[in-house]
């Protein structure tokens, strides 16, 4: 929406294809989004943008992207329910969080019990007791980054045996995280925290706990079109955005890199003006002679 914003302002003639599966929806409240010291729900600034969206005559069609493909004589088209040619294409797919084996998962996602981002709100639980579920690295990471905001962190492996190196073992112990192995017989959401019922018979109480299962890249339209991918699955660009493929720029969470809001945005700002920027240049309108 943010580069669509930017290339309406620039007069270019801009679709925004949206399957209404935005990962910022089912943010509860974000505190680290710059200009709102009381936070912002993720739905309202959506809804802010989408006003922006209409204000501008931007059109948006609800639809899921079947496909993109390459034209012969330049361009893609792309299937959303209905066809649409465009010179260029920005790839905003984002990723697909795994979420923990609970009821209703992504209701409690939405009321702030399981989380998916500490850089986004780890500050709100200082002090506080946090679980982190997983048996990899991800969760390791999770936990040893939560624990310099608390020193109340537990790793919960839900039965599973931990499949972590020594070095990083050590770690988490010299972190004071502690472990547990237990099956988990039942999950209790409260208004404001989670209770954790072992197979022991103990139970533990969680502020909240986040889901150290890692994500999936949404990249099948990157793959479609044959754009290159990091290691880690996701979409590789240029410091303007750009893909591996002429005409195919990426941003987002699907772009190597911090998932946050802000850099999601700013990428869309960098995408947006470098694609006015090489139509300017077709059109000898500035200075360059080549980008």
């Amino acid at each position: 929406m943010t580069a669509a914003i930017y290339l309406a302002r620039f007069h270019r003639s801009v679709v925004v294809i949206d399957a209404n599966e935005s990962r910022a929806a089912l943010i509860p409240r974000s505190h680290n989004h710059p200009g709102y010291s009381d936070g912002i729900r993720g739905e309202t600034l959506l809804g802010t943008m989408r006003d922006q969206l209409r204000h501008l005559d931007i059109v948006t069609v609800a639809a899921d992207v079947q496909c993109v493909a390459a034209l012969a004589d330049g361009g893609f088209q792309i299937d959303a329910g209905g066809t649409f040619q465009a010179r260029h294409v920005i790839l905003a797919t984002g990723v697909l969080d795994r979420v923990p084996p609970v009821s209703s998962p992504l209701s409690q996602v939405r009321k702030g019990l399981i989380r998916q981002c500490p850089v986004c709100d780890a500050y709100e639980l200082t002090g506080k007791v946090i679980g982190v579920i997983g048996t990899g690295d991800c969760a390791a990471g999770e936990a040893l980054f939560l624990s310099h905001y608390t020193q109340n962190v537990v790793l919960l492996t839900l039965g599973q045996p931990l499949d972590i190196s020594e070095r990083v073992l050590t770690k988490l112990h010299e972190a004071q995280v502690q472990i547990v192995t237990n099956d988990v017989e039942g999950w209790d959401f409260d208004e404001d925290r989670v209770v954790v019922r072992l197979n022991n018979l103990s139970s533990i109480v969680f502020a909240a706990v986040y889901s150290g299962l890692g994500n999936e890249p949404r990249t099948s339209l990157a793959i479609q079109v044959g754009v290159e991918l990091s290691e880690d699955g996701r979409i590789l660009t240029d410091p303007h955005q750009k893909t591996s493929v002429d005409g195919i720029f990426a941003a987002g969470d699907v772009v190597t890199g911090l998932n946050q809001l802000a850099v999601a945005m700013a990428q869309g700002e960098i995408a947006a003006t470098r694609i006015h920027n090489s139509l300017r240049l077709s059109e000898r309108r500035c200075l360059a002679e080549t980008l």
